[in-house]
């Protein structure tokens, strides 16, 4: 039995929603649908999605793109916003290669 993509990323965003995320300090760009780009920080990264400081209300369901340093925009998906912070899950799973080396680089102590 193969899994479907849609499933695929559903039980690895479950998953890695029960493992703690990773704490961040990443300057990128933002792009939400219909608006210019915009200057942030992602504050936390997963393979499913990150969460990034923004001053514009965000909606659920809104198209965004993040444009992570040396790498290509990445679709995204607003899931939450709170206070001035949105949380978004990948349209496509980061690469676990990618995200090992955005920690190795990102990866800020506690």
């Amino acid at each position: 039995m193969s899994l479907v993509s849609s499933d695929r990323y559903a039980i690895a965003a479950q998953e890695d929603r029960c493992a703690p995320r990773t704490r961040l300090t990443i300057p990128v760009r933002m792009r939400v649908s219909g608006a210019s780009a915009f200057e942030t920080v992602v504050q936390d990264l997963s393979i499913g999605g990150f969460s990034a400081a923004t001053i514009s209300r965000m909606y659920e369901g809104q198209i965004c793109w993040l444009t992570l340093p040396g790498l290509e925009s990445r679709q995204a998906q607003v899931v939450w916003w709170n206070a001035c912070t949105v949380g978004c899950a990948f349209d496509e799973l980061l690469s676990p290669i990618v995200h090992e080396a955005i920690l190795a680089r990102y990866a800020r102590e506690e």
